[in-house]
């Protein structure tokens, strides 16, 4: 028989299908949140958004780990949005 999930593992998973909602991570505690990442990267749930919002909780741990797996930022380029021999 297998073990039923924790509920810290259950409030994650439900954390993860609603991470695009959240508009801000750095009140979770760094154990929490670091498995939250992970379970993000495994899901193929990184979006350009959510990886703003783990970048934005500061904390060293995350910065790291998105350093050593040398995950960037998606830089748009800036198109001009009128087209005219005056500037």
């Amino acid at each position: 028989m297998r073990t039923p999930p924790s509920l810290l593992s259950l409030s994650i998973d439900s954390a993860l299908l609603h991470l695009s909602h959240f508009s801000d991570l750095s009140p979770l505690p760094d154990h929490i949140l670091l498995d939250l990442f992970l379970r993000t990267l495994k899901a193929g749930k990184l979006t350009e958004k959510v990886l703003q919002l783990f970048i934005a909780t500061g904390k060293d741990e995350i910065l790291l780990l998105i350093q050593d797996l040398n995950i960037k930022r998606i830089l748009s380029p800036v198109l001009p949005t009128r087209c005219s021999e005056r500037f």
